[in-house]
């Protein structure tokens, strides 16, 4: 099943660097970085408020458990969002592309 993979980032540089090594050990076939967002939540009891960087990784359930192992090793929050929502429908095409870019395992 291919999956949608949303990961806040706190800064571009954070953003770029899961990305570019996602991308490069072919456990995500692309990467969107959405700058600008603003997140409000509950943290440690607290409401906070931050600027980050949304990523949109594209992959499958087979890559996720490398991919998401992957995230918590670069990424600097205690506790990162790492989402994935199943593609319960996509152009065949740009799916067999996504399967063209990931590793076989």
């Amino acid at each position: 099943m291919h999956q949608l993979i949303f990961c806040t980032c706190p800064n571009d540089n954070t953003a770029r660097q899961i990305a570019t090594t996602l991308v490069e050990k072919q456990l995500v076939a692309c990467a969107n970085i959405i700058p600008g967002i603003t997140s409000i939540y509950q943290w440690q009891g607290e409401i906070t408020s931050d600027e980050e960087q949304l990523l949109i990784l594209k992959s499958d359930a087979q890559h996720y458990p490398q991919l998401e192992a992957e995230i918590l090793t670069l990424h600097p929050y205690e506790l990162p969002e790492i989402v994935a929502v199943s593609m319960a429908q996509a152009l065949p095409a740009y799916l067999n592309w996504i399967d063209s870019c990931l590793t076989s395992k």
